[in-house]
């Protein structure tokens, strides 16, 4: 509770951070926080913010399913496998760093301009950031756990299911924290190519009529759909992760 009062605080400090800046500004493109709420409620009234939402919520939940899950899966077995490891690490190094974004105008001549595209950006993007974390956290499981384990005749699937699931799940859900991060940033910017929806469209259309006070409500939107998805990520943490 200490946490989300911490984060309840920080908004308010922002809120009067910004307002102050708008009043010293006292310009078009930088309006106040109450006409950015009052955009804010009024699209919503409308059923368009609804709309954008659940574009951009739908592509987000898609995208980090249908990639970390195989992600997940593909590090705990290098993670626990050094001939796997070594025959995938080249690939992941060479694949990590690159700027994937720029694989944007690729992907859509590849797939299209329509949802697959956007997607398969995100999770691609996504895809190494898993694999990289529950690879690291399943080579950190110390072998002389897994030996005395071992030694009271656990299986190859008991040994999964009570030492090395268990002791990767917290460095999983952390590393779907800084993922979901990056697919909001992500989403961002694939909602500004070929789309009619998503608050990255949204926030691009608002901003090409001066609508400035819509625009600011729409990065609001955005802003409170990664809070969510962070806080029921916390949730989901502290349900399957008790110990921690």
């Amino acid at each position: 509770m200490k946490k989300y009062a911490g984060i309840v605080l920080t908004i308010l400090a922002f809120a009067a951070l910004w307002q102050g800046a708008a009043f010293l500004v006292q310009r078009p493109f930088l309006p106040g926080v109450p006409a950015a709420l009052q955009s804010l409620i009024r699209l919503g009234a409308e059923g368009k913010l609804g709309r954008h939402v659940t574009a951009s919520l739908s592509r987000i939940v898609w995208a980090m399913v249908l990639s970390s899950i195989p992600a997940a899966a593909l590090g705990l077995a290098a993670g626990r496998s050094p001939r796997l490891n070594n025959l995938i690490a080249p690939a992941i190094y060479l694949l990590h760093p690159l700027p994937k974004a720029a694989f944007l105008p690729i992907i859509m001549l590849f797939l299209g301009l329509g949802e697959g595209s956007k997607i398969f950006l995100v999770g691609f993007i996504i895809f190494s950031q898993i694999l990289v974390s529950l690879r690291d956290a399943a080579t950190r499981i110390p072998p002389e756990l897994l030996d005395s384990i071992r030694s009271l005749g656990a299986g190859p699937f008991t040994l999964f299911r009570e030492v090395v699931f268990p002791a990767v799940l917290p460095d999983f859900f952390t590393a779907i924290r800084v993922s979901l991060g990056t697919a909001v940033a992500v989403l961002f910017l694939a909602e500004t190519f070929a789309a009619e929806s998503g608050l990255g469209y949204l926030i691009v259309d608002a901003w090409t009529r001066v609508a400035y006070a819509e625009m600011y409500a729409a990065i609001l939107a955005l802003s409170l759909l990664g809070l969510l998805l962070f806080v029921l990520t916390d949730i989901l943490e502290a349900i399957l992760c008790p110990w921690r």
